[in-house]
């Protein structure tokens, strides 16, 4: 029940209970006042009676006297007191006039006959003697008459004091009866108020209101200072408390949606933040290793649920090779064919793995793990694969990150196809696209740095040229010419793959670097280079074009000089070579001593 209904109805008892206990104190009053008229009766009825009975025996005593001594005195006081006795005959009949009892009536009848009769044999008396015969009025009012009459007045009169005493005494007890009861009403009805005004206190002001309130006081102080941790008691009353205890409820379950809210918005902000972070490193890698430790890097920060690998196609779009992997995946593998993965083959994100109703890609089959395959396209191009599985005992997140996932993705794909187009263009700024070996300017680049940085460190050069490379263009046309060139490149690629690096210097002239490399090692690996060329026999379009033959020049650096002159120095060396009979690798340091130094193959 609502407290405001609780004290409605308090307040409606209380001010019946007052209003009843106001009407037994008027009644209470009442019977007090019947109580008092009731005594006042009593005492006019008795005082009546007794000047009754005194009147009748003082008039009597005077009349005696004066008919004995014959004194003005006693005459004056009989009369005085005849004249009294008429007045109290008066307050008899108008005593008799009020509601008193049949009998009290007829009493006071009978003593107002009798007290006339009294009266009027003493006056005779009176009036006998004063015409002398003193022993006749003696007679009368000594006589048995005057006796019997002044005797019956006072019977009379004692019976009416007895009468009157008993019948007031039980109008006295009847009031006085009912003014205690009226009183005890009133009482007890003041009790019941002051009872219920106390219960009011307590259950209402203290158990109901106080008592709550105060509880509640600590929490909403705790819930100002953004303490939602603070438990909320049930309270099912259906009262103002209750429905402040409800809103209190309602206010903490808000707070707690609004931290959970605000917590999710900062998580994802930081994976914003974290998103932009990787973007912004990306775009900042030299290279897909580069670009691969960075996703392995900032994945796990943005998502630490999720492990996953990071897959780049091979030229011809068959197979992915892993570039970089982060938190243990299941099925991390370190390549697999393009056609085992449904999302490089539908070109669209795939869910594989436990409790998806998909088919599983190949990768992925029976490992019990929910998995994603993010293809990576740029410019509709496929490029890679990003492979994210969740890991064991964590919340499922894929489902919930799949937009995050997606975008990280799509600029994975953007950064690592920038990274293969800077990659193509540099190829083709530094590589002879006939040869594919490094071109003059970057031959001239790789020497400045070597010059700039490493001076001090052993160098050698080979300068190398075909011999009389003209003829295969003359003999059998420039197309032999340019398989010869691709052969020759073939040979270097190969033969100075782990080792150093070849280059195109111009024409059919070709330049080898090899660092960490003594004139002696120089020499013996030229040698290598030029046994291989000349050791393979060339043919274009059904001709025997033959063995190929080179001259080699070898010099060194910082023993033979400076790196700046190391081209010059194998340049000069390869001329001697040529002028001295070609097919042959010639030393530079050879050059100042006597020819029969010079090393011959």
């Amino acid at each position: 029940m609502r407290i405001r209904t609780i004290t409605n109805w308090a307040y409606g008892i209380t001010v019946i209970l007052t209003a009843l206990s106001a009407a037994a104190f008027i009644m209470s009053s009442r019977s007090a006042e019947d109580e008092r008229r009731a005594v006042e009766e009593h005492l006019a009825l008795d005082t009546l009676t007794e000047q009754l009975e005194t009147g009748a025996e003082v008039s009597s005593d005077e009349a005696r006297l004066y008919v004995m001594r014959g004194e003005q005195r006693h005459l004056d006081a009989f009369k005085a007191e005849t004249e009294s006795e008429r007045q109290r005959e008066t307050a008899a009949k108008q005593i008799a006039a009020r509601d008193i009892s049949v009998v009290e009536r007829n009493i006071l009848a009978d003593i107002d006959r009798q007290a006339e009769a009294l009266n009027a044999v003493e006056a005779a008396a009176v009036d006998t003697f004063q015409k002398g015969d003193r022993q006749a009025a003696q007679q009368v009012l000594f006589g048995p008459e005057h006796e019997r009459l002044q005797t019956a007045l006072l019977e009379s009169a004692g019976y009416l004091r007895d009468i009157t005493a008993t019948r007031t005494g039980a109008a006295l007890d009847d009031a006085r009866r009912r003014s205690d009861q009226w009183s005890f009403v009133a009482k007890v009805m003041l009790a019941m108020t002051g009872l219920l005004f106390l219960a009011v206190l307590y259950f209402i002001l203290r158990r109901r209101v106080a008592v709550p309130l105060v509880r509640m006081t600590g929490i909403v102080t705790r819930l100002a200072r953004q303490d939602y941790a603070v438990e909320v008691p049930d309270d099912r009353r259906r009262d103002e408390i209750g429905e402040m205890n409800e809103a209190i409820q309602i206010f903490r379950e808000n707070g707690l949606e609004r931290e959970r809210l605000d917590a999710e918005r900062r998580a994802d902000q930081h994976t914003k933040d974290l998103i932009l972070q990787m973007m912004h490193r990306l775009q900042a890698c030299e290279n897909q290793q580069e670009l691969a430790g960075v996703v392995a890097r900032f994945a796990p920060q943005i998502f630490p649920g999720i492990a996953g690998s990071l897959y780049i196609l091979n030229e011809d779009k068959s197979a992915l090779a892993q570039a970089g992997t982060w938190l243990e995946p299941v099925n991390a593998q370190t390549a697999f064919p393009a056609n085992a993965c449904w999302g490089l083959r539908r070109g669209r994100p795939h869910m594989s793995g436990a409790g998806d109703g998909d088919v599983p890609c190949q990768h992925v089959e029976g490992s019990g793990v929910a998995a994603s395959c993010l293809p990576l396209t740029a410019q509709g191009d496929m490029i890679g694969l990003l492979y994210l599985e969740e890991r064991h005992g964590q919340t499922p997140v894929l489902d919930n990150a799949r937009l995050y996932l997606e975008l990280i993705a799509e600029n994975v794909g953007l950064a690592v196809a920038n990274l293969q187009f800077r990659e193509k263009l540099t190829e083709l700024a530094i590589r002879d696209p006939l040869t594919a070996l490094f071109n003059r300017r970057f031959l001239d680049d790789t020497l400045h740095r070597s010059g700039r940085d490493n001076g001090q460190e052993p160098l050698a050069c080979l300068m190398i040229d075909i011999d009389h490379f003209k003829r295969f263009n003359d003999q059998f046309g420039h197309d032999a010419g340019d398989m010869v060139m691709q052969h020759v490149g073939q040979v270097l690629r190969s033969t100075v793959a782990g080792f150093g690096s070849a280059f195109r210097f111009g024409g059919e002239e070709f330049t080898v670097l090899l660092p960490d490399c003594s004139e002696r090692d120089g020499f013996e690996f030229a040698e290598k280079v030029r046994a291989q060329i000349g050791g393979a026999a060339l043919s274009h379009s059904g001709q025997i074009i033959g063995a190929v033959s080179v001259s080699i020049g070898v010099a060194t650096s910082p023993a033979g000089g400076t790196v700046d002159t190391l081209v010059s120095r194998a340049d000069a060396a390869l001329l001697d070579a040529k002028a001295t009979g070609r097919n042959k690798t010639v030393l530079a340091s050879s050059l100042s001593r006597p020819p029969q130094e010079t090393l011959h193959a």
